[in-house]
């Protein structure tokens, strides 16, 4: 619990603004951003107490008085303030970080994994829910979890989304079930190397003992073999061969109980991965097939993640703008096998897009803006794709409709962040659909 501290919150996001409200009233806060032009958001907070500074010296407001840094997850760790903090030996922490310290006695579901977190994330909300469990869904989802705790109470579950930027400044946090989806290559902008992030992400696994419950992927074999230590009991869900629950003959099994593939709503290996670990979650509830059957069957997949738009004259137009990385987008692209023109762009976090490489059979043109545009162009050219460069989304996506024909799929799936022109990925995903729908 926080009383009587002198807060320093590091970012204006929708968790930083979550927590400030729920400290404001027993600790000093100060909450900083570099910008944030919602002046009825500013008026709320400095209502409640809270100080507010917009400035791009962040590190000249912040000194050794403080007691603690609550930090936006996505802020780097070499940020000037972050680096400060450890001279000062200030414990840096984040918002879901500061909620586990407010919870009543419940069970915790945490989710992680490079790709297919949110989905997961969301089928296991969905059973548990249509199961009429006492269920809760927040995190790294898009709600944080300081908003939930004035609906929260003993004997609730909690299902938490947490990313690799969470799992940084994680204290006490525990979670009684903790699932990793899968590991590749990505935020190594934020962490440096790839060992680096790797091993961050073990942290969904602290303070686990031999009575709480690891779900991992056997299929992967980085995140195999990275979880062979943990003392937790383990569960393996794999779609490349034998584990605790596997695919079988176009089944899903789980030792006596089948689950039919073709009765499944949402296609795609990736998305069988996902419901293998929501189905070991719900088995642990003691939820019948029916229950899991009936979520199954009608789950048509989450927004943002390869999210059908609209049909525009025969084009099929999908929003995938949840890629921020390229595996994401070679997910999406194992998803068609017709000719499609790539949308992608964004943030240049200087990562390479030769993965992609092997999955652009079907790609036929893209069309590349945001910071990332001329490096997406030079790599087209030398891949021998047809490339169009534009300076935003809307134009990107109006000129990929103009160079589409009918039968095309136009996907969104940008691999890139979105922060060099959006807040987030939900933002950009929208003003995506909704420029589809204005064609």
């Amino acid at each position: 619990m926080f009383e009587n501290k002198k807060i320093f919150i590091l970012g204006m996001g929708k968790s930083g603004v979550s927590v400030a409200k729920l400290l404001a009233p027993k600790n000093n806060i100060v909450i900083t951003d570099i910008k944030n032009d919602n002046k009825k958001e500013i008026e709320i907070l400095e209502k409640l107490g809270v100080s507010v500074v917009i400035t791009d010296k962040q590190d000249e407001i912040f000194d050794d008085s403080f007691d603690v840094v609550i930090k936006n997850p996505g802020i780097k760790l070499d940020h000037p303030v972050v680096l400060k903090a450890n001279k000062y030996n200030i414990p840096i922490i984040t918002e879901l970080e500061v909620a586990y310290r407010y919870l009543p006695e419940v069970k915790i579901i945490g989710i992680t994994g490079s790709n297919g977190k949110t989905t997961t994330t969301t089928i296991i909300y969905n059973i548990l829910k249509e199961a009429n469990l006492p269920v809760h869904i927040a995190g790294n989802i898009g709600i944080p979890l300081c908003d939930m705790l004035v609906n929260i109470k003993d004997g609730d579950i909690l299902v938490v989304e947490i990313s690799s930027h969470q799992l940084v400044n994680f204290d006490k946090f525990k979670s009684d079930i903790a699932i990793l989806t899968n590991l590749s290559e990505v935020h190594l902008d934020h962490f440096g190397t790839y060992e680096k992030y790797k091993n961050n992400k073990l942290n969904i696994f602290n303070h686990q003992t031999k009575d709480d419950l690891a779900i991992i992927n056997k299929g992967d074999s980085e995140t195999y073999n990275l979880t062979k230590g943990l003392v937790s009991k383990k569960l393996y869900f794999s779609s490349q061969g034998d584990a605790d629950i596997c695919i079988k003959n176009d089944y899903i099994v789980y030792g006596k109980d089948k689950f039919k593939l073709s009765d499944i709503k949402l296609k795609g290996m990736h998305n069988y991965e996902n419901f293998m670990a929501a189905i070991l979650v719900a088995k642990e509830f003691d939820i019948s097939n029916d229950v899991i059957m009936r979520v199954l069957g009608e789950f048509s997949g989450v927004e943002h993640r390869n999210e059908f738009v609209k049909n525009v004259n025969g084009r099929e137009f999908y929003n995938n703008s949840k890629s921020t990385n390229v595996f994401s987008t070679i997910t999406a692209l194992k998803s068609f096998d017709n000719d499609v023109i790539l949308i992608l762009g964004g943030l240049d976090r200087g990562h390479s897009f030769d993965d992609l490489i092997p999955y652009l059979k079907h790609v036929y043109y893209i069309v590349c803006y945001g910071e990332t545009k001329e490096r997406i162009k030079n790599f087209a050219l030398k891949n021998d794709i047809p490339v169009i460069v534009k300076d935003n989304i809307e134009e990107a996506t109006i000129e990929a409709y103009k160079v589409s024909k009918e039968g095309d799929t136009v996907l969104l799936s940008p691999a890139c962040a979105s922060w060099d022109q959006f807040k987030s990925f939900e933002e950009r995903g929208n003003k995506f659909k909704e420029i589809v729908k204005n064609l």
